[in-house]
């Protein structure tokens, strides 16, 4: 009979030999490797299978340039830009590699976890040749940049824009070198990038350099998508879709319609994000850069008479034309914390000499409570003239303001899109109210290619400033619902 405390042996043996076992495997697979440094996080699925056997052959050089598109919180960044170059650096320390985020800091971060890997029991128990400098060595070793005792190899992190002036980059790993949708959207940041790519990264690179590319896909003129235009046949590229689209193919065994992490990010919760802003969701969670290639804007909502509300504010916003050729846009409309009403709208290419006065006289015929204008190209010196107006016509009710608007107009328009079609109501009719406003809006193609945008920006603005008049006192008088008053 076998005593408790030979019983505890045996386990404490059995333990020790699936341990053993464990970094034996870590050695030859960066899933196993990943599983054996980061065991009471790390929680795989067919995901995590399918992901880090892709690593395995970039790891392993079968991959030379591999692009991996994922949604956020499924693990892409731990696989690619922390453990991979941890385990590539246990397998030959005299690697040289670079990590390339989208700012300094980011990369920092990620040089610090890399470093705290390396420094781990069980990466040492794996890879025990693989060192970080003590401080007293002579190897550098900071937030940007450490090499690894007794050997060539090391690790760089910049952020994008920063220099590797000098160095030889063996691999070169980039992940998120957008921040957001808007820097995606921004064509300086993007040329930015590019810019960065072309002068200082690939400057770096030889023959036999490696790169791994992951972010979200936002914008079809992003770098992989210049990349994929010139050099297709050169990369290999994995997308995983939030929500699959079509059959299942060599990396991804799921069927249409099935979710991606289902124990962490379930369909009903994609379903709400999806119906919140589809073309969000196409581009963060689906990966499809090109979805916007249509109307930006969805359906608009519109209403009868206003609703009932206790908080009810009569604002409008002002956009000045840029050129002769662009227009004045002016929307009066009714906050209240259930959305943007549109009253009425002035829209038109006349002169500053024909529209000031018609401006004054549509705020003072609503009772405006507030009015900002665009200070941008003569908006200010607008502003100052309308208040000249307001006086003439004894309307002391309207305060104007005028404020620079320093955002790009694009960039603007396009993340503040769902914003506007969920906030923004529009009066039943509006199409034959103002049918050129209508018409600019409506097709108003997300892509770009559009002649005019300043309906659209003056769109933006109401969004951008509801709920942001608190000082404002709530209007005493109800607005007569069945007199609505278009000008």
């Amino acid at each position: 009979m076998i005593t408790a405390a030979r019983q505890r042996e045996l386990a404490v043996q059995l333990i020790n030999i699936q341990t053993e076992l464990n970094r034996r495997m870590a050695k030859h697979h960066i899933y196993s490797f990943t599983k054996y440094t980061y065991p009471t996080i790390f929680n795989s699925t067919w995901l995590h299978e399918s992901y880090y056997n892709m690593l395995e052959r970039f790891i392993k050089g079968e991959i030379k340039k591999l692009m991996v598109f994922m949604p956020p919180q499924h693990g892409k960044s731990e696989g690619s830009t922390r453990r991979t170059p941890a385990k590539m650096l246990g397998d030959n320390p005299d690697k040289k590699i670079a990590i390339v985020s989208y700012n300094s800091t980011k990369a920092r971060k990620f040089n610090r976890e890399i470093q705290r890997i390396i420094d781990s029991p069980e990466f040492r128990a794996i890879y025990p040749d693989t060192k970080l400098s003590n401080g007293f060595d002579g190897y550098a070793r900071t937030n940007d940049e450490f090499e690894l005792v007794g050997h060539a190899g090391g690790l760089r992190s910049v952020g994008v824009g920063g220099p590797l002036t000098g160095e030889t980059v063996d691999i070169l790993i980039m992940d998120d070198l957008y921040k957001d949708a808007a820097s995606a959207w921004s064509p300086t940041i993007r040329e930015n990038v590019q810019d960065w790519y072309d002068t200082v990264a690939e400057t770096r690179l030889h023959n036999g350099s490696q790169q791994l590319l992951v972010f979200t896909r936002w914008h079809p003129d992003d770098l992989a998508g210049k990349l994929l235009a010139s050099e297709k046949d050169d990369w290999v590229v994995v997308a995983y879709p939030a929500i699959k689209v079509g059959p299942p193919n060599a990396y991804d065994p799921r069927e249409e319609g099935e979710a991606l992490y289902p124990e962490k990010h379930g369909l009903e919760k994609l379903n709400k994000i999806k119906n919140r802003n589809k073309h969000v969701f196409e581009c963060l969670y689906q990966q499809n850069a090109t979805s916007k290639v249509g109307r930006l804007y969805s359906l608009f909502r519109t209403y009868k008479v206003l609703p009932a509300s206790q908080k009810k504010i009569v604002k409008a916003y002002v956009d000045t034309a840029d050129t002769g050729k662009d227009y004045l846009c002016c929307i009066v409309y009714v906050e209240t914390e259930f959305g943007i009403y549109i009253l009425d709208v002035l829209y038109t290419q006349d002169p500053m000499e024909t529209t000031e006065p018609l401006t004054a006289n549509l705020l003072t015929k609503h009772k405006v409570q507030v009015a900002r204008v665009e200070s941008n190209n003569g908006g200010r010196g607008f502003a100052r003239n309308v208040e000249r107006e307001l006086r003439l016509l004894q309307n002391i009710k309207t305060a104007v303001t005028w404020f620079t608007q320093t955002n790009n107009k694009d960039v603007r328009i396009f993340t503040q899109s769902a914003e506007v079609t969920n906030l923004v109501h529009m009066p039943e009719g509006w199409e034959e109210l103002w049918p050129l406003f209508h018409k600019s809006v409506t097709e108003y193609m997300a892509q770009g290619g559009n002649e005019h945008d300043d309906a659209e920006d003056t769109l933006t603005g109401t969004v951008e400033f509801f709920g942001k008049d608190e000082n404002i006192f709530v209007m005493e008088e109800n607005l007569d619902k069945n007199k609505l008053g278009f000008f």
